[in-house]
């Protein structure tokens, strides 16, 4: 069997086999686009899903500060601060502490790699076989 294959690949053409070989690249291609669509997916899935966390989070967050700086304001007023300077102090601790939890949300978006890691490596192995099969 495996004498009878040799022997019909000999008897092709050079153009037939040329044609074969255009169309195994084609389909090579075209496996590597579809595994950089997957990858690129999952990747787009992770930073959705962390945002929308990060966005759930905020706003929780957000309520609970409010309420929290109306009871420091207050307790502030109470203990005979004057309101503008109770809300000043106030605003300045809150901001401090919004700037440092954004940074932090932004740190690990940036941290996820968005190179199809995957897609890479196969691609420089086919232009490999690619070069060791074409004259």
């Amino acid at each position: 069997m495996m004498i009878e294959t040799q022997h019909r690949q000999e008897g092709r053409s050079l153009g037939e086999l040329f044609g074969d070989l255009s169309r195994e690249i084609s389909n090579l291609v075209r496996d590597e686009v579809t595994l950089a669509r997957v990858e690129m997916t999952r990747k787009a899935t992770k930073i959705a899903k962390n945002a929308g966390i990060l966005a759930i989070g905020g706003a929780l967050a957000y309520a609970g500060v409010l309420a929290l700086i109306a009871f420091v304001i207050l307790g502030l007023i109470e203990l005979g601060l004057a309101a503008w300077l109770s809300a000043l102090l106030v605003g300045v601790v809150v901001t401090a502490v919004g700037a440092a939890l954004a940074k932090k949300g932004l740190d690990a978006i940036k941290k996820i790699d968005l190179i199809p890691e995957q897609t890479v490596r196969t691609l420089k192995e086919d232009e490999e076989w690619a070069k060791s099969t074409i004259p």
